[in-house]
């Protein structure tokens, strides 16, 4: 496959909104493109080419010495996306078409001090389209609405093999994936490259009262649903190793964890920091979350605690196909045996839907997200299968807030103003609480949009501030303090939930209103 042809179904798979159009397209490249290329193809679609990062400011950097820099920052208000506008507005050179693999090489494999050399030299020497693949390719940011599974997916089918086993040893392989393909051209199923491999974990899908009302509450099992991070913790012949719920290796942030995994087994649970009895809030867990290493001081402050669960494996005995009630059985014998700070998610006594109803609106802690319902004959199934489980999240917080800057979107919105930022009252100031780019319809963002353009009062490059005048209803799952910004808060999970033209800016809501929300959380 060359840049070219990776370019073009780049293209494709942007402008492909079906899924199975986008499995059409990349069956094809499969069967069109030989080994190592559809290999790299499949591994930069599912995310996991490490390559070195190239940043924003280094290709900002880059293009102005090339090119004006205020024609270019002109340029990039209007196209809203860095990698486009790059491609389009770097001087046209001499054309090539490398190879893929080619390519992948130079960027994993350049010193960083070489690497502003590099880039330039192959987008002198490339096409817009080219450019733009490399440069999408160079960041890791590929936006083309293909998830990894979706990718995967395509690949089981193109292969005639089941997309379970496919994900079973998918982390324990390597791109270019010569085995995988190998495997899929007739050859045997490929032994685990390592020990301690990830499985797939089985996800769940929302409800309500209303949808819940038609099922049997005596088939099903409850517990909390914790705000933490969904893990899986595997322990292989003297292997031990902890996953993110896509398969991402974060042992490193978590010694103090792996140290208690004193099991032969695979179990599912949420990762938490705990102080005694007191479940910490999902700010102080990502104080551990993403480092490479985690100082003495940081493991006394943030100790870490594993809440499970489910069984997948123990004892050399795979559980999967087995009922939860059976697993769960195995799982409450299993916890006896292991370090008070891994224990087991307690169930939730109930009888009817409503009884369930009452234990979800009174938690015990503020840390807990809702509740999850699990049927009690369901095996353990891959993915996001809907019926087997369930998760009833607590009702999100809902402010007022006053639009206060807007951002031009990427990929398919980067003709619009899609990303906003919106700040509530602290005296007679607007100060930022947070960030949202969903929650709106199609309709309401071309609204938004028009607002933008016909209120705009300051542009910062991409950026506009407008006038205060736009209020939002803002939903959001929880908050934080936080340093970092100056209301000294930060929402989780903030969206657009709809738009208050009722209301006039003055009549949004108070810091005061936030804060009281955190110390009722403290």
């Amino acid at each position: 496959m060359s840049l070219a042809a990776f370019a073009t179904l780049l293209e494709r798979l942007a402008f492909t909104p079906q899924r199975l159009g986008k499995e059409r397209l990349l069956a094809r490249a499969f069967t069109e493109n030989p080994d190592p290329q559809r290999g790299l193809m499949l591994a930069a679609l599912t995310g996991d080419l490490k390559l070195r990062q190239v940043t924003p400011s280094l290709l900002r950097g880059l293009t102005e010495t090339r090119v004006d820099a205020q024609l270019f920052a002109a340029s990039y208000d209007f196209v809203g996306d860095l990698a486009e506008t790059i491609s389009l507005i770097w001087p046209e050179g001499t054309r090539s078409d490398p190879p893929l693999s080619e390519v992948v090489h130079e960027l994993a494999n350049t010193p960083k001090t070489r690497l502003p050399a590099l880039i330039a030299e192959r987008l002198d020497s490339l096409g817009p389209s080219e450019r733009y693949a490399y440069l999408k390719l160079a960041t890791g940011a590929l936006r083309v609405g293909v998830s990894a599974r979706l990718a995967r997916a395509a690949f089981a089918g193109w292969a005639g093999l089941p997309l379970t086993e496919v994900e079973e040893i998918w982390h324990a392989l390597q791109p270019p994936y010569l085995e995988l393909f190998a495997w899929a051209g007739g050859d045997q199923r490929p032994e685990a490259a390592a020990r301690a491999p990830f499985r797939p974990v089985m996800l769940s899908t929302p409800t309500d009262l209303d949808q819940l009302s038609a099922l049997d509450p005596a088939e099903f099992a409850a517990e909390w649903k914790w705000d933490g991070i969904r893990i899986q913790a595997v322990s292989d012949g003297g292997v031990r190793r902890l996953y993110s719920r896509t398969g991402e290796d974060i042992s490193a942030a978590f010694p103090d964890i792996v140290d208690l995994m004193d099991f032969d087994g695979t179990l599912d649970g949420e990762l938490l920091v705990r102080r005694g009895e007191d479940i910490a809030s999902f700010g102080d867990l990502q104080q551990r979350l993403n480092r490479k290493t985690v100082t003495p001081a940081m493991l006394r402050s943030h100790p870490a605690g594993l809440r499970l669960y489910d069984a997948l494996i123990w004892d050399g005995q795979d559980l999967r196909d087995q009922s939860h009630d059976a697993r769960r059985a195995v799982l409450a014998r299993a916890v006896e045996m292991l370090d008070p700070r891994i224990d087991l998610s307690p169930e939730l006594a109930f009888q009817t839907w409503d009884d369930l109803a009452a234990l979800r609106l009174n938690p015990p802690a503020t840390v807990i997200e809702g509740v999850m319902i699990k049927r009690r004959d369901s095996p353990y199934l891959a993915g996001r299968v809907k019926g087997p489980w369930f998760k009833w999240k607590r009702d999100p917080h809902l402010i007022d807030a006053v639009l206060m800057y807007a951002q031009r979107g990427h990929g398919k919105r980067s003709g619009y103003y899609s990303d906003f930022t919106f700040g509530v009252w602290n005296g007679d100031e607007l100060v930022p609480v947070g960030k949202a780019y969903f929650g709106f319809t199609d309709a309401e963002l071309k609204d938004l949009d028009r607002f933008v353009r016909n209120n705009t009062v300051e542009r910062f490059g991409s950026v506009r501030s407008v006038a205060r005048t736009k209020v939002v209803e803002v939903a959001f799952e929880g908050l934080n303090r936080s340093t970092r910004h100056k209301s000294g808060v930060a929402m989780r999970f903030p969206r657009i939930n709809r738009i208050r033209d009722d209301k006039p800016a003055a009549e949004a809501d108070h810091l005061s209103t936030l804060q009281a929300m955190l110390d009722r959380e403290a």
